[in-house]
């Protein structure tokens, strides 16, 4: 159906080409408001009436004539009329609706993949400094990156996954210092704790692996302890490699890999802050004033310029930023997306101010940032707030552990980034309709028994007659397998994977519905093997569409 549907537009196109030579309008098809009115509409008539100076109606009119005369039309289309003041239905053929079968069954996984366009683009997601375990919100980062990664894939992208991380900073001292009391006999609450020290278990537990001189492996680093409790570098080098192991953990436990870790202090040490610096100092985009030096961010439409370093001679956060997203620039990403916390928010004009200063050939709005808010925890009916282990939150593997990698990863992805989340376990647990995560993975698994029950080749459904799927219920399902490459395409261009979570959703619903109009295994021949085609082609997308979100497809639930 899909090539049918480009094979219509290219028909299209023909007519507009003959009609109107000089102007530039684009073949489009849309969805009309009413499924009775047909299966494409376009509103091209009304559009070129104005400049041909035509009357709408008349103009589609003539339209559809030279449209009923191609050969494409004749063959896969059974009705196009004209409705209101110009708008152009039309009605597909069922040979033309059941053909998407065949598609689905043919390309498999590569349903709605696009071929590689040659460029490359680089996601940053969870960047959590290793100041303790991931909580919650960095499961929603994770998660949202993670599907970020593979919808773009599908659009022909060359994906490049990078975790950022600062290893030396404010926090990291606060690290090392914590850790070294705890080493030294102190805890929380005694009169030596300081107040901004961190509290959580896992203090003690990365103080007592020290002080057992044990060697801890993280994906980009290896250290071992060296026990001596005054070295509060030797601390600092270990707790870091520490936590980056238990990240890694988190992330293992959640299916998500990384092409690359870069470090924050290596801009520093191979002098790309230094770089930075003297790039917009040469542009003329500094000022020195009460002691520090500012970046002219106004030119670029910050609401105020910007401190880029301080008057101790330190650098303010954005400068490291700026040095960084030019280097993800020179590394050769042309498109580049951050995401980030909400509380990011305001970092986005002062980095993209101080990319375009520098003048190194950034175009405008680089880099494409996806904000999200955090999440709040509820399991049996009332929020959950405490990690012993962190401390201070639910961290993520306690989500997983409560429930499934499969429902935190779904529901993480069931609503928009920016909008507040509730997660709610008990929910994630119960084996309903009411979850969507198991509402999903039951249709697969409902379709992997029905195919079992047959216990035939599914590799041949492929080239069955598809002439008995004339039914509207067997219709409603393949209009919907149809929509699948265009939501991919959408998904992709908005950053949005909830609208997978959504079709998933409606594309169960409407296999459920279909199962309980027809029974598939009938003694008909013909009509069980087209059936069973029907539906191996809606397990496959279904399979499709949870892969795009890191989530298991079960033959048996």
């Amino acid at each position: 159906m899909l090539k049918i549907k480009q094979e219509l537009l290219d028909g299209l196109a023909s007519v507009l080409t003959e009609l109107a030579p000089d102007l530039p309008t684009r073949a489009v098809f849309e969805s009309p408001k009413v499924a009775a009115h047909g299966d494409f509409a376009t509103t091209v008539a009304m559009q070129l009436a104005k400049p041909l100076k035509r009357n709408p109606r008349q103009l589609a009119e003539q339209v559809c004539d030279k449209l009923r005369e191609l050969p494409v039309y004749r063959q896969w289309v059974c009705d196009i009329d004209i409705a209101g003041p110009g708008f152009i239905n039309i009605r597909l053929k069922p040979s033309a609706k059941q053909q998407i079968v065949r598609e689905v069954l043919t390309e498999g996984s590569g349903f709605g993949v696009l071929p590689p366009n040659g460029q490359r683009m680089l996601v940053e997601f969870v960047s959590a400094n290793p100041t303790g375990p991931l909580h919650v919100g960095h499961g929603r980062q994770a998660a949202l990156g993670d599907a970020i990664c593979n919808l773009a894939a599908t659009q022909g992208w060359d994906v490049y996954r990078e975790f950022y991380y600062n290893d030396a900073g404010v926090q990291i001292a606060t690290l090392a210092n914590s850790t070294q009391l705890r080493a030294r006999g102190f805890k929380p609450g005694d009169a030596q704790w300081p107040e901004a020290a961190y509290n959580g278990d896992y203090i003690a537990d990365i103080a007592a692996d020290f002080l057992a001189r044990k060697t801890v492996h993280a994906d980009d680093r290896e250290t071992t302890a060296s026990g001596d409790v005054s070295d509060i570098d030797a601390i600092r080098e270990f707790a870091v490699a520490y936590l980056r192991h238990e990240q890694d953990l988190d992330l293992q436990a959640f299916a998500v890999r990384f092409d690359n870790f870069y470090l924050e202090s290596s801009l520093y040490s191979n002098g790309k802050v230094a770089q930075a610096v003297q790039r917009l100092q040469d542009a003329g985009k500094t000022y020195e004033q009460d002691g520090a030096l500012w970046l002219r961010s106004t030119d670029y439409g910050d609401d105020k310029d910007r401190v880029m370093r301080k008057g101790d001679g330190s650098f303010t956060y954005f400068v490291p930023d700026v040095a960084y997203h030019i280097s993800k620039w020179e590394r050769g990403f042309t498109r580049v997306v951050n995401i980030q916390g909400t509380d990011h928010h305001g970092t986005i004009a002062r980095v993209r101010a101080g990319l375009q200063a520098a003048d190194v050939g950034i175009p405008v709005g680089y880099p494409d940032y996806v904000l999200h808010t955090m999440v709040r925890v509820m399991r049996g009916g009332v929020e959950v707030k405490i990690s012993k282990r962190s401390g201070s939150y639910v961290t993520l593997r306690d989500l997983i552990e409560w429930t499934s990698k499969d429902a935190v990863r779904f529901f993480l992805l069931s609503r928009k980034p920016d909008t507040e989340y509730v997660f709610d376990v008990d929910l994630a647990l119960a084996q309903n309709n009411d979850n969507p995560v198991y509402y999903v993975q039951y249709a697969h698994a409902r379709i992997c028994s029905v195919l079992a029950a047959w216990g035939g080749d599914a590799d041949t459904l492929g080239a069955v007659d598809l002439a008995a799927l004339h039914s509207d219920a067997a219709t409603g399902l393949m209009l919907v397998l149809a929509r699948y490459p265009d939501m991919l395409a959408a998904a992709a261009r908005d950053f949005a994977p909830h609208d997978v979570t959504f079709y998933l959703r409606e594309l169960a619903a409407a296999y459920h519905s279909y199962y309980d109009a027809e029974r598939i295994l009938v003694d008909e021949e013909p009509v069980r093997l087209a059936r069973l085609a029907l539906v191996a082609a809606t397990a496959q997308v279904l399979r499709n569409g949870l892969a795009m979100l890191g989530v298991s497809a079960p033959r048996k639930m």
